[in-house]
């Protein structure tokens, strides 16, 4: 990373007093050590300790890059293994403060630059992942499959555009058939008879039910994944419906669970 301006002493005392409820004083010790970096401090609380040390090498460095290295040890994620949550609570009040420098740390471990932010509500706003949007809902397993490298860098144009290719290719293993999109849809779903089935097809009622899911199917591609083929990143706006399209994704991925190969013969 290139050489970071140093933090103005307000943001250095939030920062230190996140790092402060992170871990313990033993912890703050080892990570100083590792970096080379003396405590000549003479302070016992925690976060005076690292605001005297970070103002200090701050000052003779001219930049923050040092600060942003002892920080990135100290939340390393391998630190919390089996901790996931608390590694996101840490996370998300960490980028709140850094927001206004535009800088943000990544769910991997690295910073990475952003556009700073001038106000209390965008920065509060700025850390408001989709992760949190998913509290409540079961994701489906398949669909994380796909994409979950890309919801661990935030990323959701992709992470949206990956979930719905998986899609395709979990109805083209479950029944044989080839093709993408409404195409595949119709060749599985709509033939006479499907191939697969998402329940007897004995009643009208199963029979609409079939047709309806396969419906929806159709306009999942037709609606998610075609648009997010052609249409370049930087004009997507899909951030706020990333949650619901991948929640859609998810219960089509369930009703699958549920789908039996009819009798039919051959392809």
């Amino acid at each position: 990373m290139s050489a970071v301006q140093p933090f103005p002493e307000g943001q250095i005392e939030a920062l230190t007093k996140l790092l402060g409820e992170c871990g313990s004083g033993s912890d703050i010790d080892r990570v100083l050590r590792d970096r080379g970096l003396t405590d000549s401090s003479n302070e016992s609380t925690k976060w005076r300790r690292l605001y005297f040390i970070f103002l200090e090498i701050q000052r003779k460095d001219g930049s923050s890059n040092r600060v942003l290295d002892f920080v990135r040890a100290f939340l390393a994620p391998a630190r919390f293994v089996g901790r996931s949550e608390e590694f996101e609570d840490h996370r998300q009040r960490l980028n709140s403060i850094l927001a206004f420098s535009g800088l943000e740390y990544g769910k991997d471990g690295q910073f990475r630059q952003t556009e700073a932010v001038r106000t209390l509500d965008e920065a509060e706003g700025r850390v408001k992942t989709i992760q949190a949007k998913f509290k409540g809902r079961r994701i489906h397993p398949e669909v994380l499959k796909y994409c979950r490298a890309e919801l661990m860098q935030d990323n959701y144009f992709h992470a949206v555009f990956e979930a719905s290719k998986g899609l395709a290719q979990r109805i083209r293993d479950m029944s044989g058939a080839t093709g993408d999109g409404a195409v595949l849809v119709d060749r599985v779903f709509l033939a006479e008879p499907p191939i697969l089935a998402f329940n007897t097809l004995r009643t009208d009622t199963e029979k609409s039910e079939h047709k309806g899911f396969a419906a929806l199917l159709k306009g999942c591609f037709g609606a998610v994944r075609n648009p997010l083929a052609h249409e370049p990143k930087l004009l997507w706006q899909g951030e706020d419906d990333a949650a619901d399209y991948l929640s859609l994704i998810s219960l089509l991925h369930r009703k699958l669970d549920d789908c039996v190969r009819t009798t039919r013969g051959g392809l």
